[in-house]
């Protein structure tokens, strides 16, 4: 199989968080939402515990792809839907996965099909990368 066949597996990555990670996204965003840094807060709006930041899951979800491609450039969409938080754990963290296949070939183009999950649990729906294939 190709890299460029329908159903190929172009990249594959796992990116482990913990609390720090979060701390230092919130301090790279702004994004000081005390769902992020602090359980009772969290559990005080009925979240099991810290959720790491949905942009943040989202940024993980799509670096694989532009690893593999060489260039952020050559990505022209990005597209998620939020199924699922992926709450981090004080002790253990958490790993988040990211399969991308190959999901259309269009003329100029392909369309990049994102598995992201945390467990068993499939944490972004309909993820999808629209890029410039890399040459060579």
């Amino acid at each position: 199989m190709t890299a460029l066949e329908i159903g190929a597996v172009v990249a594959e990555a796992s990116f482990p968080l913990t609390r720090d990670s979060l701390v230092r996204y919130a301090g790279a965003s702004g994004d000081f939402n005390p769902i992020h840094y602090r359980d009772d807060v969290a559990q005080s709006v009925g979240l099991p515990g810290v959720l790491a930041h949905g942009m943040l899951t989202m940024g993980l979800a799509v670096q694989p792809v532009v690893d593999w491609l060489g260039d952020p450039g050559r990505v022209l969409d990005y597209q998620v839907k939020f199924t699922r938080p992926v709450p981090v754990d004080p002790e253990i963290g958490a790993v988040v996965t990211v399969v991308a296949k190959v999901g259309a070939v269009e003329e100029a183009a392909l369309r990049i099909d994102l598995t992201v999950t945390y467990g068993e649990q499939t944490v972004l729906g309909k993820a999808q990368v629209r890029v410039i294939p890399p040459t060579g």
